[in-house]
Order: C-alpha cells, then sequence, then structure tokens
C-alpha cells in the first residue's frame, strides 16, 4: 500500500506502488511494504520516538517482525519517506522529486531486505548502485555519500582522526 499524504509531481500512489513492486521482485525482498510520503514534520516525529533522534530525516525504514525468518514473510515492512527533504534533494541535485521518491523507496527496500549500508563493507551501496541501473534512477543515497566519506578519510577525520 501506498500513501501519499503530500504531493509530489509526477508520481500518483499507483505509480510509486507499481516502482516498489518492481524494486521489491529486482531486490529479492518478499513480502508487502507499505510506503507513507509525508512531510518533514512527521518524519522528524517518527525519527524522534523510534530512533530517539530529533530531527527530520529523508527515509526511515521498520522491518516487519513477521519478515523474520521464523515468521510469516507475507509482509516486509513500511517505509516513511520526506516529501520535503526529497523535493530538496532533487532540487540540489537536478532530477525530478518523483525520482528522488523512488531512490529513497529503493534505499528503504534494501534496509527491509536486511541490508545496513553503515556496517556491511559496502555490501548494499553495490546493490543499490546495481539497482539504481536496473530501475533507471539517479545517483542514489549511498552513491552519494562515498565521495564524501572519501574526502572525510583523506583529510584525517575517520575513526578519530583530527583536523588541523
Amino acid at each position: 500500500m501506498v500513501i501519499l499524504q503530500k504531493n509530489v509531481v509526477g508520481l500518483s500512489e499507483g505509480s510509486l506502488s507499481r516502482f516498489v513492486m518492481r524494486a521489491r521482485r529486482e531486490s529479492g525482498l518478499r513480502g508487502r511494504v507499505n510506503v507513507l510520503v509525508t512531510g518533514s514534520a512527521a518524519m522528524r516525529t517518527l525519527n524522534a520516538r523510534f530512533r530517539g533522534k530529533n530531527k527530520a530525516t529523508d527515509v526511515l525504514s521498520f522491518p516487519s517482525a513477521q519478515a523474520l525468518p521464523a515468521g510469516r514473510p507475507d509482509f516486509a515492512g513500511e517505509i516513511a519517506i520526506s516529501a520535503d527533504i526529497a523535493a530538496q534533494n532533487a532540487a540540489r541535485l537536478g532530477h525530478s522529486v518523483a525520482s528522488e521518491v523512488k531512490v529513497l523507496a529503493l534505499h528503504g527496500i534494501l534496509h527491509l531486505a536486511g541490508m545496513d549500508h553503515e556496517h556491511d563493507n559496502g555490501q548494499m551501496a553495490r546493490k543499490e548502485a546495481e539497482l539504481r541501473r536496473v530501475l533507471r534512477l539517479p545517483a542514489t543515497l549511498t552513491e552519494r555519500a562515498r565521495p564524501a566519506l572519501k574526502a572525510l578519510t583523506s583529510r584525517g577525520l575517520r575513526k578519530g582522526g583530527r583536523t588541523g
């Protein structure tokens, strides 16, 4: 199920639902996925409640306990996306807001599939880049973060490094 609490130009509930089904299939994720496209205020509330971070974020994923191997894999989980942050990203990166929402949905789907870009030595980034090409999307979140990470590493800011 897809719910657009905030309208996105060029994106309908039906078109996003079709994209999510295709992205699920391409990623190998089993089970239904619910997607909510909402505003930054709602995302801030969700982020504070579930992650303890009192700020808006672009995408949140909520895996279903039913999707675990011992459970029934008919429901993979839920994804919440900020249309406001998607619009800011799209303007900065030069592509449509609809494309950005799809990039964020793909990122969330990979999290629902059990991937974690913070701890997987680039596995999620590689999968996300591969699926981006298959799904004809602009640069994904992990691809965008890679240049920033390289810059931090080269300046010695990663893992206890110092500046100056």
